[in-house]
């Protein structure tokens, strides 16, 4: 089973004027208040993984070792993650000692 069909339950506060809110889109759409929730933070996770800001913000958070490269991936995306490990790769100290090293014996 995959992680995204794979269920978690979460319990969270929010203003009561925005679970308000989503009760009457839920009433409108006949569903329940978790589809609407499920609903908006798919969209809000997919539209952050667009902005560039937020890539950079987790580009850092992998670079520093905060976050993991399959946790990276399920937020940008299979290829801008690669894109991401190779310059992370690139960046570290041994690349940049051995580049060092080639460029000294030349």
């Amino acid at each position: 089973m995959s992680s995204e069909s794979e269920k978690k339950r979460v319990q969270f506060r929010a203003p009561r004027g925005l679970v308000d809110r989503a009760d009457t889109l839920a009433a409108v759409f006949q569903t329940d208040r978790t589809d609407i929730l499920i609903t908006a933070l798919r969209e809000y996770l997919r539209d952050a993984a667009h902005s560039d800001e937020v890539k950079q913000e987790v580009a850092e958070a992998y670079y520093d070792d905060d976050i993991t490269f399959e946790e990276l991936k399920s937020l940008v995306g299979h290829e801008e993650a690669a894109n991401f490990r190779l310059l992370k790769q690139q960046l570290s100290e041994t690349f940049i000692d051995d580049v060092a090293e080639e460029l000294a014996d030349t």
